[in-house]
């Protein structure tokens, strides 16, 4: 039995749901997000919560069942509060700035890194170090903070680079004589 699949997701106040033709369409102030359902697992949209179980008792249903429904719980929360990540630059100067659907980054190389912002999401930097990825789509808001981060991983010598918020550098000793 799934522990996260057995609890019904709450559907807060603003928020509907329905099922139509396979998909499940979830609408919320922040917008409007889809998921195609799987015909291993049933849903059912209830007075204030969504219902996830499996159609049967096969090993494959089982297995998706706690996904799914995680994934309902991201639909939910995506359009009634939204996700957001936050990148912190660390090094001399590397820079970040967000100009309308551009991202500039200044990350040492001979020439800077320009990434156009994906549809949906929003990009701010509050300060020169700080980059701030927000969203309704939860998978999409990590897609492109791992792409933003791959321009420049934490090294461990000196902690330089591109790091999530709260994310703990492993530091490594240097040479010694």
């Amino acid at each position: 039995m799934s522990r996260i699949g057995k609890k019904p997701v709450a559907i807060p106040g603003g928020v509907t749901a329905s099922i139509d033709n396979g998909t499940l369409t979830v609408k919320g102030p922040k917008g409007t997000l889809t998921l195609g359902l799987s015909d291993l697992i049933d849903y059912k949209v209830e007075e204030g919560e969504i219902q996830v179980k499996p159609a049967n008792d096969s090993k494959q249903a089982r297995a998706f069942w706690g996904m799914q429904r995680t994934l309902v719980s991201n639909l939910v929360e995506g359009v009634s509060a939204g996700f957001t990540k936050v990148l912190v630059i660390k090094g001399v100067g590397y820079r970040a700035n967000a100009q309308g659907t551009n991202l500039k980054l200044q990350l040492g190389y001979s020439h800077d890194v320009d990434l156009p912002v994906p549809a949906g999401l929003e990009v701010k930097t509050p300060d020169q170090t700080t980059i701030e990825i927000s969203g309704t789509d939860k998978q999409a808001v990590g897609q492109f903070a791992a792409e933003i981060r791959r321009w420049r991983k934490p090294e461990p010598y000196k902690g330089k680079g591109i790091a999530y918020k709260g994310e703990f550098i492993f530091r490594k000793e240097g040479k010694k004589r």
